[in-house]
């Protein structure tokens, strides 16, 4: 039986989303990701598109790139609601569907042509996700994930394509090699050297030539080349980990300083867990060091969403994975092996006043923000940064004074000479 797939894809999603909540982005530049210089671009608008900037791209090239861009951090809490948003939507609508990150959904829709236009429903679908959730968001049907895939990059920005079977291998032709998943930049220049620049060129390809060139992803290749793609839609299962991680602006060895930021992290994570109803039997830290040798090391704990049982696990790991006394570049924190429960009251260790505490701060955060209810290590990482920042401004402004002091004394000197 011939499948009906639908991939759909929320367009520039972190960007709409915070277009959304901040109407005086829209139509401008805009670029979500860290705002030093040694962040990189995770997500970018259609606009900052036109002048090359582009997702992974070093921070610092796209303010070249686009220097009237507007810069945002980003929100992921944000991201996350309405990426729930739209996945219930699906999920209330959708036969079978499988998330596939936090901006794109497969839909198997097959055999719902006896009762309804395929076309007709995802249209329909991708109308109602629009008018409840206010994002732009395009999708491409056709009879399997690579080509359904590959027309809805076609169909952006905001619409939707039908690519029917017969029909499947006219599309495919004219199109970049590029467009097919799975070809990196390596594999691409390896074939653009051989002449093949289309995906009708390298239909044309003997498979076992398109093997043994590139092995088996050369045949898994060669078959999305010919529109031929048996995998399945995977029922959607929710994520198995949680993390966060911080890049720093200059390279430290401040452990206490460290710490605290570590201390920062677990407690985002483990209000993340209870507001979502999960526990976490496993902690996972994270650090990179100045020449980017990347160690991790984790433990195993009884399920819990209590940051008192996880800040002196991590504070642990991390004092066992620092042994170099070395300049750290990076540090993370990553919750896994996640289950959906609540907190049970430990009957040697917590006590119903400590469950009542937990109670009372998250109700305050989420009632005025994650910020409001901080460890007293927290607010002082938040001071130093604070003070760091007003330091760093402050040079500035010195240098700046020194320029200009500089500029009179030569232009004195010139005119004496003149």
């Amino acid at each position: 039986m011939e499948r009906s797939i639908v991939h759909m894809d929320l367009d520039t999603f972190f960007v709409s989303v915070e277009r959304l909540q901040n109407s005086k982005l829209q139509g401008k530049p805009v670029i979500i990701g860290g705002a030093s210089d040694r962040g990189v671009v995770s997500s970018c608008s259609y606009e900052a598109r036109r002048y090359g900037v582009h997702s992974a791209m070093p921070m610092k090239l796209a303010r070249v790139l686009c220097s009237e861009a507007i810069v945002v951090r980003g929100d992921m809490d944000s991201y996350s609601k309405y990426s729930r948003m739209v996945t219930a939507i699906i999920a209330e609508k959708a036969p079978v569907y499988e998330k596939a990150s936090i901006d794109e959904h497969y839909l198997d829709i097959t055999g719902m042509d006896r009762f309804f236009g395929c076309l007709q429903w995802s249209s329909e679908l991708r109308e109602r996700i629009i008018r409840e959730t206010g994002l732009p968001i395009s999708f491409g049907l056709s009879v399997n994930k690579t080509v359904s895939k590959i027309a809805t990059g076609e169909a952006k920005p905001n619409k939707g394509i039908e690519i029917p079977f017969p029909a499947v291998t006219d599309f495919l032709s004219p199109l970049s090699i590029r467009k097919i998943p799975m070809i990196g930049n390596k594999t691409y220049h390896l074939l653009r050297s051989m002449g093949v620049s289309n995906i009708g060129t390298l239909r044309m390809i003997p498979e076992e030539m398109i093997g043994q060139l590139l092995g088996k992803n050369g045949t898994v290749i060669w078959k999305k080349a010919n529109g031929i793609d048996p995998t399945p839609v995977m029922n959607y299962s929710e994520r198995k980990s949680i993390g966060t991680e911080r890049t720093f602006d200059k390279d430290t060895m401040d452990v206490n300083g460290l710490k605290d930021l570590l201390v920062s992290m677990v407690e985002k994570l483990t209000f993340q867990l209870r507001k979502e109803e999960k526990l976490t039997s496993c902690i996972v830290v994270k650090i990179r060091y100045s020449n980017f040798d990347t160690h991790t090391l984790q433990q195993r704990t009884a399920y819990t969403s209590f940051d008192h049982v996880l800040i002196p696990l991590a504070k642990q790991l991390f004092e066992r994975i620092y042994q170099r006394r070395m300049r750290i570049r990076l540090i993370g924190v990553r919750f896994s092996g996640l289950i959906r429960g609540v907190q049970q009251l430990d009957l040697f260790e917590d006590t119903s006043e400590m469950v009542r505490l937990y109670l009372a701060m998250d109700s305050l955060r989420k009632r005025f923000g994650q910020g409001s209810v901080r460890r007293a290590s927290g607010i002082q990482l938040r001071e130093l940064e604070e003070k760091v920042e007003a330091e760093r401004q402050k040079g500035k402004e010195e240098a700046e004074v020194q320029r200009q002091q500089v500029d009179n004394l030569k232009n004195r000197r010139w005119g004496y000479w003149r």
